[in-house]
């Protein structure tokens, strides 16, 4: 597999290598010694969540504190555009965004660091997401910034009619009210 920083360093695109035919294809979707390589750190995964939307729905942006969420995303049917938003004050890329298409077609996968926000906006009819994270949900712990948050200005790819969102991603508080992520340390180090 391949592994390539985005706009944010730590957050990483995961690029298997793919083996196809006549007959279909074969990956490995998951390399625990290849990402720890990458991360610089032990993985340990304790939870898979697997979501099903329509077009035009926007889920996010979550984040747990306490309690963070590591992730390893991914899309199995249909198109996202996936969105991780960096709220490590002490991160120079604080309050910075790195955005990445993924799709069943391009198998690609995104490794997105305790101490990010995350989102996606689906693009195809429907998409199915799964991803692997590194604590359990906390409800209690739950957090969201609102999508449109202005001084984030995440650049979603919307078209005319504003995307379907939850009434508690609606409800989601402004980036400059959020509470942040103090002692997060880089996913890359030991």
């Amino acid at each position: 597999m391949n592994l390539r920083p985005t706009s944010i360093p730590d957050v990483l695109v995961v690029e298997p290598k793919v083996f196809g035919d006549a007959r279909g294809f074969f990956f490995e979707s998951y390399n625990q010694k290849a990402l720890e390589a990458a991360v610089g750190r032990r993985m340990h995964f304790v939870q898979d969540n697997h979501s099903l939307s329509a077009k035009g729905v926007l889920r996010g942006l979550h984040y747990q504190l306490p309690n963070p969420q590591g992730k390893l995303v991914r899309v199995v049917r249909g198109e996202v555009w996936d969105v991780a938003v960096d709220l490590r004050r002490s991160s120079p890329t604080f309050g910075k965004w790195a955005a990445e298409t993924l799709s069943a077609e391009n198998k690609r996968q995104l490794w997105i660091p305790e101490g990010f926000a995350h989102g996606f906006l689906v693009l195809s009819d429907a998409a199915e997401f799964l991803y692997k994270t590194t604590d359990y949900w906390h409800p209690q712990h739950e957090h969201c910034i609102r999508w449109d948050d202005p001084d984030l200005a995440v650049a979603w790819p919307v078209a005319g009619a504003a995307p379907l969102v939850s009434a508690k991603d609606a409800a989601g508080k402004p980036f400059r009210g959020a509470e942040v992520f103090t002692s997060i340390p880089s996913s890359r180090s030991a």
